[in-house]
């Protein structure tokens, strides 16, 4: 649009043309209605002039404006002012942003400062000068304990800490709960218990809980040993607890002992008996050998002396393949790494082994180091990580085979020697069986568990007794055979035995004695039917998943189709749910989870045993009755899923068919997992830390 000019008076000013195409965009914007008030404002006769507007298909009608009206100076002046605040922002814009970058920086640098004097006047706090000893009342027996039991040892009741205070004084007297092992199981236990129940001891030869998820990150440098484990003593003093440095070799179930057996400052054995109440066994399990020799040239992955000894044999493997005088042969061979078992372990060993090979190998020792290595995992199964979904399990052998790891499957290791392996090898499409030979600088033997020596004694005293590989329980945790009903079994020392036909059966016989009934001769209707899958439900858990049609499972099973399951077709029922049950996986999430559920249990025992009197409990107790099923459930493993890291990957296995798997990000996640699984403030800081140094520094690639 263009406004016509009087031929009167030109403008040679530019301001004065600012001012006019200032007015002409407010005439367009405001339309006719600013332009009337402005001719009623001046009483006279505005003239419009009409002009095709170049910015669209529509006239508009702008005015001839007097340039010497009152407004149009007011206008000229108001254009001088707005063109130079513009001029003054766009200088000053440059100044705001270095003023707010100042003013950030002195926030964070007083904010860093205040956290420094912070710290500073925290620490100061931390060291106390002079003596802090006072008189502390000793029991005579802590000094001088009694003997007694059958081997006539000292009996440990009272501990020399028992009377420091009103509140280690008010719990010697509650009932004696004994903790074996600091595992899992034992610490989750601890940490749930109520303080003020019972008089809490924990016997281990270890003073300290290990993180044992991360352990395979621990061999090659990513994380520092001291960030995975935790004093126990400071976990046990929450429950104002003694630990016991020592180890549990017996037990006598009649009078309720346990022995032990510790080291003395002179390196001599020494034996005593600690008293129980109630006694938990978690002393975890051992690997198991699977009959195979020269088992004494492998590695194990169990404790933290063993992820030391890792890393010093990989270190000091490099070192001795770094010499001038090695041979191309002997560096190979050096250079070769076997780990045999293709569980999370193993797998996850081998992926860390080879990530630290690959990505800070380069950067201290000769390339021609990296171009040598070679790591082997031997797995006697058709896939590692056999137990987790079959497409999760294909995706870690491709991530792997993509690293260069060599994945050996339907291998079986025959012999171990001091520098090669010798392993079986079937053909999974012709069935023949190859002997191989496999030159190796170090082995890893992580290939399943097997029975604690001091669980295998206490299952040689107890006929009840079958399982070669683990105490069994009830559906209670508590040990099968133990006559008192007082002693439980948790984590990988342990199996739930899952006996349901057996013990329906009982129930069975006892339902027709009160019907005064042949139990041969009982039969159910569909309503008795839905009794006894309650009992079932309620007794063992984890059948539940297989009764959940009871109408369709009692149409099965109702052979003779007259509405009636007689007592034959019921234990047929019930053998064929027992053969659907399997047994609870080793792993420290079981564990975890059998400790919370004894620690709840003991937590409502313990209140309703002050609410009963002692006449009431006793009279239960004579009568058969159950104390544990009176006032708690059966114990219900809940499958929360599986995790592995497979090198810069990982895979998420949550049963049922679900489950995922990627790269770092899955990565990411998977730390994050056990970050929130760690059992205290303190190693997931030092977890964080060890990352952080990964990244900045890599890994440490020093012998200690």
């Amino acid at each position: 649009m263009r406004l016509g000019i009087p031929r009167g008076k030109q403008q040679s000013s530019n301001l004065s043309a600012v001012a006019f195409r200032l007015y002409h965009a407010e005439a367009r914007l405001n339309s006719t209605g600013i332009l009337k008030s402005y001719a009623q404002s001046t009483s006279r006769r505005v003239s419009f002039e009409i002009h095709a507007s170049p910015f669209a298909n529509r006239q508009s009608r702008v005015p001839s404006p007097p340039f010497k009206q009152p407004q149009f100076r007011a206008l000229r002046v108001t254009a001088i002012r707005q063109t130079g605040t513009e001029k003054a922002k766009l200088a000053s814009r440059p100044k705001r942003y270095l003023v707010k970058f100042a003013q950030w920086i002195g926030i964070f640098v007083i904010v860093t400062s205040s956290l420094v004097v912070a710290f500073f006047v925290y620490d100061a706090s931390t060291y106390h000068e002079g003596p802090s000893t006072v008189d502390i009342p000793v029991s005579e027996l802590a000094l001088n304990p009694r003997r007694g039991g059958p081997k006539n040892l000292p009996i440990i009741e009272h501990f020399i800490d028992d009377d420091e205070n009103e509140t280690l004084r008010a719990q010697k007297d509650k009932p004696k709960l004994v903790v074996l092992g600091a595992g899992w199981g034992s610490i989750t236990l601890l940490k749930k218990l109520a303080p003020e129940n019972y008089h809490v001891t924990l016997i281990s030869p270890s003073n300290h809980f290990l993180f044992t998820p991360m352990l395979p990150s621990a061999t090659v440098g990513t994380l520092d040993l001291r960030s995975l484990v935790e004093p126990v003593r400071r976990i046990i003093a929450r429950v104002n607890g003694h630990f016991v440095q020592g180890t549990a070799v017996d037990v006598d179930f009649n009078e309720k002992l346990l022995e032990v057996t510790s080291t003395t400052c002179g390196g001599e054995e020494t034996r005593f008996y600690v008293p129980y109440d109630k006694l938990v066994v978690g002393v975890g399990a051992i690997t198991n050998p699977h009959g195979v020799k020269g088992l004494e040239h492998c590695r194990f992955l169990k404790s933290i002396n063993d992820a030391y000894l890792i890393r010093n044999h990989v270190i000091n493997n490099l070192e001795k393949a770094s010499l001038p005088t090695t041979s191309d042969e002997e560096r190979k061979r050096l250079l070769s790494f076997v780990v045999s078992g293709g569980g999370p372990t193993g797998v996850e060993t081998a992926a860390e082994l080879f990530d630290m090979l690959n990505e800070d190998l380069c950067h201290s020792y000769p390339q021609l180091l990296r171009n040598e290595i070679s790591v082997h995992i031997i797995q006697s199964r058709s896939h590692i990580l056999n137990t987790y979904e079959e497409a999760l399990s294909k995706y870690a052998e491709q991530r792997l085979a993509h690293d260069s790891v060599d994945v050996l499957t339907n291998a079986r290791v025959k012999e171990v020697q001091k520098d090669k392996i010798i392993f079986t090898q079937r053909d999974p499409t012709s069935g023949s069986v190859e002997e191989k030979e496999l030159p190796m600088g170090f082995c890893l033997w992580s290939t399943g568990v097997s029975q604690n020596p001091f669980c295998a004694k206490l299952a040689t005293q107890l006929s009840d007794q079958h399982n070669r590989l683990a105490l069994e329980t009830d559906t209670h945790l508590r040990l099968i055979g133990d006559p008192s009903h007082s002693v439980y079994a948790i984590g990988d020392a342990s199996t739930v035995q899952n006996n349901v036909s057996s013990h329906i059966v009982d129930f069975l016989r006892k339902l027709a004695r009160d019907r005064g009934k042949d139990p041969e001769n009982l039969t159910l209707a569909y309503s008795d039917w839905r009794h006894v899958a309650r009992e079932v439900r309620a007794q063992f858990p984890q059948a539940s998943q297989h009764l959940r049609r009871l109408d369709k499972l009692f149409e099965q099973y109702d052979a003779d189709h007259n509405g009636r399951l007689d007592f034959g077709e019921l234990s047929e029922l019930l053998k064929q749910v027992d053969s659907k049950l399997t047994s609870l996986p080793a792993t420290a999430q079981r564990a975890n989870q059998q400790g919370g559920y004894l620690a709840k249990k003991f937590n409502k025992i313990s209140k309703s045993r002050d609410s009963m009197d002692a006449v009431e409990l006793q009279e239960l107790r004579a009568g058969g009755g159950d104390v544990d099923e009176r006032y708690y459930k059966a114990f219900d493993y809940k499958h929360m899923g599986n995790l592995a890291y497979v090198g810069n990957a990982a895979v998420f296995d949550f049963g049922d068919g679900l489950g995922f798997s990627g790269g770092l990000m899955a990565v990411y996640l998977w730390r994050s997992v056990y970050l929130s699984e760690s059992v205290s403030f303190r190693t997931r800081v030092l977890l964080m830390m060890d990352w952080f140094k990964r990244a900045l520094f890599g890994r440490d690639l020093m012998m200690i």
